[in-house]
């Protein structure tokens, strides 16, 4: 007897703890190069959603190889196509960071992303203009080298993080955590 409420009160205590150990993605808002304006989590709650963050040009660089694997792995024919069953409902935004001195170039970056992106790409960029030390302490990002990759769940917790170019096994990652639910 004893035995069982102490694995009960083992269960209970890493649950509890495995739910306090996810953190609450930081608000965030910015026009996607669509020209819709969006506020992660807050608009976004609902569905998983993947948000990638680039605050210098090898960064950007890096988060540049995000997507189109990501856009062909979760976004494309979710519409209703042949193949929608096997899609996933999940908004993924990829997030410029525009701060400081370089919060003046982001129209032009914008106006420059919607002539050069491929237009099914434009809803899932999104330009961010403002201060990042919030950012930076919240999210931990410390290399403006490395682009920031985040899955939130539902509730814009974040379940799943990493950084750098994007890899087949990091998709996979994120495929199991999309997946589960």
């Amino acid at each position: 007897m004893r035995k069982t409420q102490l694995l009960l009160v083992l269960i209970f205590l890493v649950s509890a703890f495995e739910g306090f150990s996810q953190k609450k993605f930081p608000q965030l808002s910015g026009k996607t190069v669509a020209n819709k304006n969006v506020s992660i989590p807050s608009d976004t709650k609902g569905k998983f959603t993947l948000v990638g963050l680039a605050y210098s040009k090898k960064a950007e660089d890096d988060l540049n190889t995000w997507f189109q694997p990501v856009y062909d792995r979760f976004v494309a024919d979710a519409g209703g196509g042949l193949f929608s069953d096997f899609m996933y409902d999940i908004n993924v935004y990829f997030v410029p960071m525009f701060t400081g001195v370089k919060s003046a170039s982001a129209g032009a970056a914008r106006n420059k992303a919607e002539k050069d992106l491929d237009p099914d790409l434009h809803p899932h960029v999104l330009f961010y203009k403002g201060s990042l030390k919030e950012y930076e302490e919240s999210l931990k990002l410390k290399n403006k080298k490395k682009p920031y990759v985040f899955v939130l769940d539902k509730n814009g917790r974040i379940v799943y993080e990493t950084s750098g170019p994007c890899t087949s096994s990091k998709l996979e990652e994120i495929e199991n955590i999309v997946s589960a639910d």
